[in-house]
């Protein structure tokens, strides 16, 4: 193996790392610190892809190396924060297990990703990444909406949230990926409306935007989806 073939591997330790140090700040109860190793991760499972296609390398133990990284990073670690949760809103020492589907169901949809030839331009499924995203940031959205987002306080609330976001990981829901083949208006109109929303929500709202926007990017997926549909 070359040394360039090394600094793909190396970001993704560095995505496998983070996720581990996140999961300890999540034991400590500390989810706001436990939600920034969450975004460092995503920096660095961005940055691995974009160095293996700059430096025109890939190989077998780069892709399984990537997908066990994710795993932990946007499987358990964001499985740890919703048990977290749950646990600080019950006292039923039961209920906040329920959360730990999350990382089951994220392995399902990494294996399914890897033997999968439909996603080389769309994603079949909530990508795990969007999906830790979406819960690490659920405390951003309590704090900035306070009661508006109550019901986020509620257990019950919260395990519905892990069976819903467990459901999409594996649902056969064709969702909007970020490839642009041309940089023009027609034929990428949702990816762009998706940049912008995305943009907006973010700068507007800080990390509590992101909820926000990965519900967006949902239901901007199924309205594209229905428009092709129906296309003639």
């Amino acid at each position: 193996m070359t040394f360039k073939q090394h600094i793909p591997n190396s970001l993704t330790s560095l995505n496998l790392f983070s996720g581990m140090v996140g999961i300890y700040f999540a034991f400590q109860g500390d989810l706001t610190f436990a939600a920034y190793c969450i975004f460092l991760a995503a920096v660095f499972d961005f940055l691995d892809g974009f160095a293996a296609r700059l430096l025109k390398v890939s190989s077998e133990i780069g892709k399984q190396l990537d997908s066990l990284a994710d795993l932990v990073t946007f499987g358990v670690l964001p499985a740890f924060i919703l048990f977290q949760l749950i646990e600080q809103n019950t006292s039923n020492t039961i209920l906040p297990f329920i959360a730990f589907i999350i990382g089951v169901f994220s392995a399902v949809r990494l294996a399914k990703f890897n033997i999968d030839e439909r996603q080389s331009d769309r994603f079949i499924g909530v990508p795990t990444p969007a999906n830790a995203l979406f819960i690490s940031t659920l405390p951003f959205l309590m704090d900035k909406f306070g009661n508006s987002v109550a019901f986020l306080e509620n257990a019950y609330v919260l395990v519905c949230l892990a069976l819903i976001c467990s459901f999409l990981l594996v649902a056969e829901l064709p969702l909007i990926a970020l490839k642009f083949k041309t940089k023009q208006w027609k034929g990428n109109e949702f990816r762009f409306i998706l940049i912008i929303l995305g943009a907006t929500l973010i700068l507007s709202l800080g990390w509590a935007g992101i909820p926000l926007l990965i519900i967006t990017y949902i239901v901007l997926s199924v309205v594209e989806g229905l428009v092709q549909k129906n296309a003639p």
